[in-house]
């Protein structure tokens, strides 16, 4: 029988302090109470017969992912345990997060969801979603360990029912866990391929073989690094980036080719990892703030909707409008879009903003009040967003009337590309990657990448 890791989120503990708390609300932390539920689903696991390590709390997640690689052997799994956390506190639910492309891990986030579920009924279930649905498109933790892997959010610490579980429930919630985890160890440890010994996949590369093959690994298509060099990617010393080298070749998981602008799929009945770097996307240009969109009116409506059932119920205009306010200052209305996916969180607003405000990018007043800034209409908020983003972009006059309020206090031209928003638009430090991150999953969905 396999080993099983169990991580709490949000650790890094020094002299007694967190010094990454996670989520914070209700008089508590994510990382105390992360510590507190992993506490008992170690025990439970072990009187259940199971080897199980604690991963400690003193490291780092990249430490943590290098402390779990060190020791784990073929059968053995890991898990990370976090508490979600958003403005709207009416948000909440649980929810598996597995390694994008590999339906096995979906399957086994399934798993683990329903046995927590049928002993905490009273925590809805969000269902198991990949790493790229997040806000940065990839977890460590998912992608960077050698086992099989899943990050558990277990609801949300700023909702106060989610709150009340966590705190008062978690004997419960840690039972469901350590039942997922025993029903999850099983099935690895019943059909995981032998240790050194992985299936041959094929490889299919714009519709056409490529003459070489891939291997499967815990479900994960690799391909041999040299076909990455064909394909013009550049992978350089990213640590994020796994290398394995099996009989004599080295390999890189596929997945990991999706922020170069490859798209990865899957081809069942053929067993073959399926890349495409014919893109109508230039890779260097995806990033670029003065540019030009690429997808149509119902593609923005029919990805929207994707995310958000009802996100056009109040403002059935909005693509249109993107593209039409973009297209008149020369800023990419795709990432404008995804901008706007991200601040609103799909429409749902919630928070400091109210979807009255017809502000879609969280915009600031000037005055320095507590108000967020107010437009009169959607396109004039629209506007306003799009001539932020010039601000921000380019050194080039507007063409329309100013009706951004905080125009005039952007040093012109400093952020060209979407990365360089962050800590500028933001404080957050990744609000770039989660731009982009966001941007990606558009192209996907309108099959442009």
């Amino acid at each position: 029988m396999g080993r099983i890791f169990v991580s709490a989120g949000h650790g890094d503990i020094e002299g007694g302090v967190a010094q990454d708390p996670g989520a914070i609300a209700g008089g508590t932390t994510e990382a105390q109470q992360m510590i507190l539920l992993r506490d008992l689903v170690v025990p439970e696991l072990r009187s259940r017969g199971f080897e199980v390590f604690s991963v400690p709390d003193t490291l780092s997640l990249r430490e943590t992912i290098s402390w779990i690689n060190n020791r784990a052997r073929g059968e053995d799994v890991a898990i990370e345990l976090h508490a979600d956390a958003y403005s709207n506190p009416s948000a909440r639910g649980a929810t598996a997060f597995y390694i994008a492309g590999n339906n096995e891990r979906k399957q086994h986030g399934d798993m683990v969801l329903l046995a927590l579920i049928r002993r905490l009924p009273q925590l809805p279930s969000r269902g198991s979603r990949p790493d790229t649905a997040t806000g940065v498109g990839r977890l460590g933790f998912c992608r960077d360990i050698a086992i099989p892997s899943l990050l558990l959010e277990v609801g949300f610490l700023t909702n106060p029912e989610d709150r009340n579980l966590i705190l008062n429930r978690r004997r419960d919630m840690a039972s469901g866990i350590a039942d997922g985890l025993e029903a999850w160890s099983r099935d690895v440890s019943g059909t995981t391929q032998p240790e050194q010994s992985y299936p041959a996949i094929g490889i299919r590369i714009n519709g056409q073989s490529y003459g070489e093959q891939g291997i499967l690994i815990n479900n994960n298509s690799y391909i041999p690094v040299d076909l990455v060099d064909l394909l013009g990617v550049e992978l350089g010393d990213n640590p994020d980036v796994r290398l394995v080298e099996y009989r004599g070749v080295v390999y890189v998981k596929a997945i990991e080719l999706r922020d170069y602008t490859i798209s990865v799929g899957w081809d069942n009945e053929a067993r073959a990892v399926v890349l495409k770097s014919i893109t109508q996307i230039c890779p260097g240009s995806i990033d670029k703030i003065m540019s030009h969109g690429h997808t149509s009116e119902v593609q923005l409506m029919m990805f929207l909707k994707a995310n958000h059932e009802n996100a056009l119920d109040q403002f059935p205009d909005l693509p249109k409008l993107y593209r039409e306010e973009a297209a008149i200052e020369g800023v990419n209305y795709d990432i404008a879009f995804s901008q706007m996916c991200l601040s609103t969180n799909f429409l749902r607003f919630g928070g400091e903003i109210k979807a009255s405000q017809n502000n879609f990018a969280k915009l600031g007043a000037v005055g320095g009040g507590t108000q967020t800034a107010t437009f009169p209409s959607a396109q004039i908020g629209v506007r306003a967003h799009i001539q932020h983003l010039k601000a921000y972009a380019s050194t080039e006059p507007l063409v329309q009337e100013r009706v951004d309020p905080r125009f005039r206090f952007v040093k012109r031209g400093v952020a060209p590309l979407v990365t360089q928003l962050s800590n500028r638009w933001s404080s957050d430090p990744d609000y770039g990657e989660r731009i982009l991150a966001i941007l990606r999953r558009l192209y996907e969905s309108a099959d442009l990448i």
